[in-house]
């Protein structure tokens, strides 16, 4: 699974990075957790997606028909194996993807009954994307909740020793089939979902400090 990630870059890197407007100012997350607000790009559900939108969103994703959102916080990732077949994110598959932006993320390995946090990034620290999907949830109350989740796959070769899974990791040459509304049979959208190829990915092992998703801050991801 994937449980944290980084978005360090700023504002402009990621308007440049993903072909958009101007962004708004945010601050730099160094430790972005379940439940929290993460930054997606997605077909703009008010213009038939031609135009790419910004929105923020909340990382679990809670399906229309859930009776209570606090599902997200068990369904922040789905494996891109079943997601196909699976009913809380089949529709979603079909009709409501979007690139979760991240410049970096953390996995932990077993060793004995410790666990030993490692920050896997891009060497040259450019801003990516992570595959995901998106709902929306209304309350009793008529309140809506637009939530996500990250797609997950097997490890590639730098993974490997370190975790039985990876998040996907999307090309930019896929950004656009991926959130193409017209693009909805899982056999055109799963062979996106594959291991990372590339071997400019590293990954360092870092201190216990990241193990607290209260800690968001350069020390999260300073070598150990």
């Amino acid at each position: 699974m994937c449980g944290r990630f980084t978005l360090r870059a700023t504002p402009s890197a990621i308007a440049e990075a993903f072909s958009l407007f101007e962004l708004p100012g945010f601050a730099p997350r160094f430790n972005i957790a379940p439940t929290q607000a993460v930054a997606a790009i997605r077909a703009n559900p008010l213009k038939g997606g031609v135009d790419r939108q910004f929105a923020w969103l909340r990382w679990g994703l809670i399906p229309s028909w859930a009776k209570d959102p606090s599902i997200g916080a068990r369904m922040i990732n789905a494996r891109a194996e079943s997601v196909a077949e699976k009913p809380s994110f089949r529709s979603a598959l079909r009709r409501r993807r979007c690139l979760l932006v991240a410049d970096g993320f953390y996995e932990w390995q077993r060793k004995g009954r410790q666990k030993q946090p490692y920050f896997i990034h891009f060497r040259d620290d450019r801003p990516f994307a992570f595959a995901g999907l998106w709902e929306t949830w209304e309350g009793p109350d008529h309140s809506l909740i637009e939530s996500c989740t990250l797609l997950t796959t097997e490890p590639n070769g730098l993974m490997k020793p370190i975790h039985d899974r990876m998040p996907v990791i999307l090309t930019p040459q896929h950004y656009a089939p991926w959130l193409d509304p017209a693009v909805q049979t899982a056999a055109d959208l799963l062979p996106f979902l594959r291991p990372y190829p590339g071997d400019d990915l590293e990954a360092y092992p870092v201190g216990s400090y990241v193990n607290s998703p209260a800690h968001d801050d350069p020390r999260c991801t300073k070598s150990a």
